[in-house]
């Protein structure tokens, strides 16, 4: 429902070095003095990372621990019914952790020896160009925060939960990694924002909300359908489009909402072939054909 490296509250640095995250009146933590504290500390240790150093440690409560729990054991329970294989498999493949939030560090630590791949904190907002162009060095930026405790289903942006329960086990494909990389590739080598534009929505209406035909059956392997309690549920009864590169780099999509246009890939195969290749080869030019193509 939100806007990968986009929807993020904003952070601001002050003078004296203190950091305050902006929540939205609307947000389910505007209120609580104690969460709004917390995420002003969580943000200032990804503020004050520096890159190469460890991931910084953040201290999470016992009831903070018992949101992933909770959001973890019913995910895996839909993810049982709901993903596809390759995310199963690398899903058991990375054993996240079920009873605590796993730090960072941990994750990439888990990770890397799969493929290659480690996680670095974000505060806050992350240029486009910076989020998706680091992924071709096998590098994920990520939040450090989790949810509001009083809505531990709901999100209005990018948490924990979300970018490791549904990127990480993601990440821990060989198959997925690459195309996270080629992802990246095709991020730093194009040169316009609309290039850019257009691989960004690439990438949304497939690693972030992709769906994929497997045995007869339509399963999801996009990171925010796998990560969201209520949208797993929903996404069979979306309008499911044939996977094509020009529909996906230019429909328009609200980022509020369950997303009600998906593209349905018909196996593995088809995803790397027709987006994986995209990714690995476009530049500016090529995508200006594609959008150039009646």
């Amino acid at each position: 429902m939100f806007e990968e490296a986009q929807y993020f509250a904003p952070v601001a640095k002050r003078e004296d070095g203190s950091v305050t995250v902006e929540l939205a009146s609307s947000h389910p933590g505007f209120a609580d003095a104690v969460y709004r504290e917390r995420r002003n500390a969580i943000a200032a240790l990804a503020l004050n990372y520096q890159p190469g150093d460890p991931v910084p440690h953040a201290e999470y409560t016992e009831e903070e621990h018992q949101v992933w729990a909770l959001v973890s054991r019913e995910l895996a329970a839909k993810h049982q019914r709901y993903a596809i294989k390759e995310f199963l498999d690398a899903t058991e493949r990375l054993g996240l952790p079920k009873d605590h939030i796993p730090q960072l560090q941990e994750v990439s630590d888990r990770l890397y020896p799969l493929t290659g791949f480690r996680y670095i904190p974000a505060a806050g907002l992350v240029p486009l160009r910076e989020f998706y162009g680091v992924l071709a060095d096998g590098y994920f930026h990520s939040t450090q925060y989790i949810r509001h405790h009083s809505v531990p289903f709901y999100t209005p942006e990018p948490d924990i939960i979300h970018e490791v329960i549904g990127h990480a086990n993601t990440l821990a494909s060989d198959r997925f990694a690459e195309l996270y990389r080629v992802a990246g590739g095709a991020a730093r080598r194009v040169e316009s924002e609309d290039a850019l534009q257009f691989v960004s929505k690439v990438f949304w209406f497939t690693l972030e909300f992709g769906v994929m035909r497997e045995a007869s059956e339509l399963k999801a392997y996009g990171a925010g359908i796998l990560s969201s309690y209520g949208e797993i549920e929903e996404f069979r009864g979306m309008d499911i489009r044939p996977l094509d590169l020009k529909a996906m780099g230019t429909t328009e999509y609200d980022i509020t909402k369950y997303q009600d246009v998906l593209f349905e890939a018909m196996s593995f195969d088809q995803l790397e072939d027709v987006v994986g290749s995209f990714w690995a080869t476009c530049d500016d030019d090529s995508i200006a054909r594609l959008l150039a193509d009646g």
